[in-house]
């Protein structure tokens, strides 16, 4: 619905669209803008990422809801794998035919309305589930309650008992279904251990109830999250890295030689080569470094995922030095709107470097929270880690914002200008491989510090602190024999 909502107001805010409402002319000019077109335009901006977040992290959980294996021996599994078949052609189809027809299109009022008629038409199909009656229609699930919740009660129980002692006898932590539950000992994370005391005085119901007390599997879940932290903060620059796609990128592009032939071919093309250089080039070669050592694998593919971020940067930072040679050798600098006579495809390079950045991070990503988080905090913490990737593409301005500044001290010439050509896109580059390179650094000093899951922790929850399996044992000063800030 709010996809849906965004683009329709893009679609308004088009020139054309409220022209005789708003009093303006109908043409693409600037003067012909309204305030309230601009105000539009902004709402359906804010719209439109909300109901992207909404259905990133939303239609695959349904997906598993509605799906039911034993269907597969209903009258109806037939039927319902052959109605799949569409969906599939549709997925395939629509990118391709969006990507080549779009561009033809001349008026944006168009151009954004074809896509604002699929998706009411997509928000139509939807909903008709929800109206619909028998083997069709949508089950309904109860809400299970979210980890996130216990995760919030154990902070706030650890804080309501921070200045009581750690009791000497475990009798006096709070395990559920009095199982032979025990902590993980953490030098660092230890004040979290604390949640689990039982308040003198009070019954563990009661405790409970009014989040004053948390058993030892809840506290173990916690820390685990906490100790993802560090290792999730390294997602940032790949995040600034990863939206370049979409921006710098396209931006290069955009006065490029685009023309095979006769045919001048559109810029979603070159997004469209990069996603399929995603799934067939790099998903089978990064789903079997994973898969080839479970324990390290995800850790290594993350690795793997910076090296490409700093390997795209240093490939676009070469080829827009390049771009802005033959910017000056044919005398285009104070011509933004000119052609430039060098073949666009040599952007190919970092754009399937991108991908393999993607492909690596994101497969990598999922791999790592589904072994290494509590079974019933995978979901959201691989969710948590796409915020996190997304933190690095808002980061992304703040970057440029930064770099500009610095690059003005002591009387300098901003590296970013009025248009791309004035600009020093390269250095822009050049500094974000070397912060990669630190940030790489950084990664695998955290990697070495992290104390992974087993395999058969991650089946099943064997040996794992607060399902009742035995607690790692401390060394003689009670801490982990691994490291003691992520152990």
């Amino acid at each position: 619905m709010s996809e849906f909502l965004g683009i329709g107001l893009v679609t308004m805010s088009t020139p054309p669209v409220l022209a005789n409402v708003t009093g303006t002319c109908n043409d693409y000019n600037p003067k012909c803008i309204h305030r309230a077109q601009k105000v539009l335009f902004f709402i359906a901006m804010a719209l439109i990422a909300v109901g992207a977040a909404g259905n990133l992290v939303s239609v695959k959980p349904f997906l598993d809801e509605q799906r039911n294996d034993n269907e597969l021996d209903s009258t109806n599994a037939g039927v319902r794998e052959i109605c799949k078949l569409p969906a599939f052609v549709v997925v395939a189809i629509v990118p391709i035919v969006g990507a080549v027809a779009l561009p033809y299109v001349k008026p944006w009022s168009l151009r954004f309305g074809i896509p604002a008629i699929c998706t009411a038409a997509a928000m139509f199909l939807f909903l008709s589930g929800v109206f619909l009656r028998g083997s069709w229609a949508y089950k309904e699930m109860k809400p299970q309650g979210s980890p996130i919740t216990s995760v919030c009660r154990v902070f706030f129980a650890a804080a309501c008992k921070i200045s009581l002692p750690f009791p000497d006898d475990h009798q006096y932590l709070y395990k559920e279904n009095g199982g032979n539950e025990g902590f993980s000992h953490t030098r660092i994370l230890r004040c979290m251990e604390k949640a689990a005391i039982i308040p003198p005085n009070t019954s563990p119901e009661t405790a409970s109830k009014s989040w004053r007390l948390c058993s030892i599997s809840e506290v173990e879940d916690a820390k685990i999250a906490v100790r993802m932290l560090p290792i999730s903060t390294t997602f940032i620059v790949v995040g600034i890295v990863s939206s370049f796609g979409n921006t710098y990128f396209i931006e290069q592009a955009n006065r490029m030689n685009r023309r095979v032939g006769k045919w001048n071919v559109p810029l979603q093309v070159l997004l469209l080569l990069s996603q399929w250089a995603k799934h067939l080039l790099f998903a089978s070669n990064a789903r079997r470094l994973i898969k080839s050592h479970r324990k390290y694998g995800p850790a290594i593919g993350m690795g793997m995922a910076m090296i490409f971020s700093i390997l795209c940067c240093i490939t676009a930072a070469k080829m827009e030095l390049r771009r802005l040679g033959v910017i000056e050798k044919h005398g285009l600098l104070e011509k933004p709107d000119s052609k430039i006579p060098m073949s666009v495809f040599l952007l190919l390079f970092q754009f399937f470097l991108l991908a393999g950045l993607d492909t690596f991070f994101e497969m990598s990503v999922a791999e790592f929270y589904k072994d290494q988080s509590p079974k019933c905090m995978s979901n959201y913490l691989s969710h948590f880690a796409k915020g996190v990737s997304g933190l690095g593409f808002m980061s992304s301005v703040l970057s440029v914002y930064v770099v500009g500044k610095v690059s003005e001290a002591g009387g300098g010439k901003s590296w970013f200008q009025s248009t791309l050509n004035k600009s020093r896109l390269d250095r822009y580059y050049w500094v974000l491989a070397g912060l990669g390179c630190v940030n790489l650094v950084v990664f695998v000093l955290v990697a070495c510090c992290y104390r992974y899951r087993t395999p058969e922790e991650a089946d099943g929850d064997v040996n794992h602190p607060g399902r009742g399996g035995t607690s790692i044992p401390p060394d003689e000063n009670g801490s982990n024999q691994c490291c003691n800030l992520f152990g």
